[in-house]
């Protein structure tokens, strides 16, 4: 009896110094708890938290506050004039071009994987090493197997050996070639002349005619080039300054510019996106008869087609009408 006493005394003490027995302030602590735990779901919950329950739309879970997106430049859909040259580099005129050929935005991987590819089957592929068995001589075994006390060889020309035969050297069998879609190719021609024409390094000359093949005279046709706007600093160059580009191979032009070292010389239907590349400049001589190869690497030539046997079909139904 008296220990109960004691005990009762205790807990009439502690509820006295502001202390609560154990059972009643478990349970306030449980429903402080709870009304915590209630108010951080509400916030949970509610829409403005970023892992709230969505209101309507299930994918808002994913929406976050991003950047805007920066809009591509695409390419020039109105028609596009270029002014057209002589051979002295006087302004005789304006040629309208098409915005398919030469209105493309820029792809820098398009031309770089096109331009990769081309490199590579361009490559010979010639360096060889012998091996072991292309190496003459070796045919006999050095020493024999045991007895000796030095290591065992089979052949002089081993590739451990001095003179012997290269372990996994270079193969002239290696195939370096690399397939090209022509479309894809096409593309990234049409994407450098589009890159060209707006940093203003295409010129059009409307004929370029030598009497004789002289050096001479093609140095005073360059010379009375750079007159052209942008075109003083470009042939300046010393190497690759620009590729004159014919309709056909005429003998006394080919000739004329052949042992300038800056300039290149050759046929339209050759043009590449290497050569382009390469070259800083490209002149392109007698645009009506040129521009229909680079407009027909874009199809268009496949478009007019197509439009005029769609015209020749409407009037021939008309007509039966």
């Amino acid at each position: 009896m008296s220990s109960l006493k004691q005990k009762s005394n205790k807990t009439s003490s502690a509820t006295t110094h502001g202390a609560e027995p154990r059972g009643v302030g478990a349970e306030r602590q449980v429903v402080f708890l709870g009304k915590e735990s209630a108010s951080a779901d509400a916030k949970h919950n509610s829409p403005s938290h970023p892992r709230g329950k969505p209101s309507g739309d299930s994918k808002s879970i994913f929406n976050k506050e991003t950047k805007p997106k920066i809009a591509k430049t695409k390419s020039i859909q109105g028609p596009l004039e270029a002014k057209v040259y002589s051979q002295k580099g006087i302004s005789v005129g304006t040629i309208s071009l098409r915005p398919e050929a030469f209105g493309l935005r820029w792809n820098s991987d398009l031309v770089h994987q096109v331009s990769v590819s081309m490199a590579s089957t361009n490559r010979r592929g010639t360096a060889h090493a012998k091996d072991r068995s292309e190496v003459s001589g070796g045919g006999k075994k050095p020493w024999k197997q045991k007895g000796t006390g030095r290591a065992r060889h089979g052949s002089i020309r081993s590739p451990l050996w001095v003179g012997g035969g290269v372990a996994h050297g270079p193969r002239k069998e290696k195939n370096y070639d690399r397939k090209v879609n022509k479309k894809v190719k096409a593309k990234a021609l049409l994407t450098i002349l589009s890159r060209k024409f707006k940093d203003g390094e295409i010129i059009f000359i409307d004929s370029l005619n030598f009497s004789e093949p002289k050096t001479k005279d093609a140095k005073t046709t360059i010379d009375s080039w750079k007159k052209i706007e942008g075109m003083e600093r470009i042939l300046g160059k010393k190497t690759n300054a620009m590729v004159i580009t014919l309709p056909s191979r005429e003998g006394n032009t080919f000739m004329s510019f052949k042992n300038i070292g800056n300039i290149a010389i050759d046929e339209i239907r050759n043009i590449n996106p290497l050569t382009l590349l390469q070259y800083k400049s490209l002149a392109i001589i007698n645009p009506d008869i040129s521009l229909p190869f680079i407009y027909s690497k874009a199809g268009i030539e496949a478009e007019l087609i197509k439009d005029t046997e769609k015209k020749k079909t409407t009037t021939n139904t008309k007509r039966k009408k």
